[in-house]
């Protein structure tokens, strides 16, 4: 049986990481794991800072990275709604496809900082749950650790240029 294929996301916050996850996983007829939902299901409003999120996000890598192997060995593809934003992070993405010797693609959004906090803005809008963690102070906080993917990290990247709504 092959395999399935593991789908990727980097961009800073607000790039539409998630509205892009959302579309290539129905495009794809992908399992959409969403580290939002899950973060959101599991640990209701206990994120209200950047610490709190790294610490719960690392809690819940080593299940969502044994589910996502799994659907991907029965030869599902899988859609990973992750950051893939720091080399840490993508260290991390890469032992869930390379350890199963799974494929992969790494969408790289590339936005503005405008274009990123106008997004933001409207998700705050249309998502109120969201106020106390989509702030401009958030983001600033979040691309100051950003670093773009690069090929020579052993990703097969395709770059996406997010242009104004």
């Amino acid at each position: 049986m092959s395999l399935g294929k593991l789908t990727l996301f980097a961009g800073k916050m607000g790039a539409g990481k998630s509205t892009h996850s959302q579309r290539v996983a129905e495009q794809t007829n992908a399992v959409l794991i969403s580290e939002d939902e899950w973060l959101g299901a599991l640990y209701p409003n206990q994120i209200t800072s950047l610490n709190d999120y790294i610490r719960l996000s690392n809690v819940l890598k080593p299940q969502i990275k044994s589910l996502a192997q799994q659907i991907l060995q029965t030869g599902s593809n899988v859609v990973l709604d992750y950051p893939a934003n720091t080399v840490a992070q993508r260290t991390w993405l890469q032992t869930v496809f390379a350890e199963v010797g799974a494929p992969h693609e790494l969408i790289y959004l590339e936005a503005s900082d405008a274009i990123c906090l106008a997004h933001i803005e409207k998700r705050r809008v249309a998502q109120p749950h969201r106020q106390s963690t989509d702030t401009k102070a958030m983001f600033e906080a979040v691309t100051q650790h950003f670093v773009v993917p690069l090929a020579s990290e052993g990703f097969t990247i395709t770059r996406i240029q997010v242009e104004d709504d």
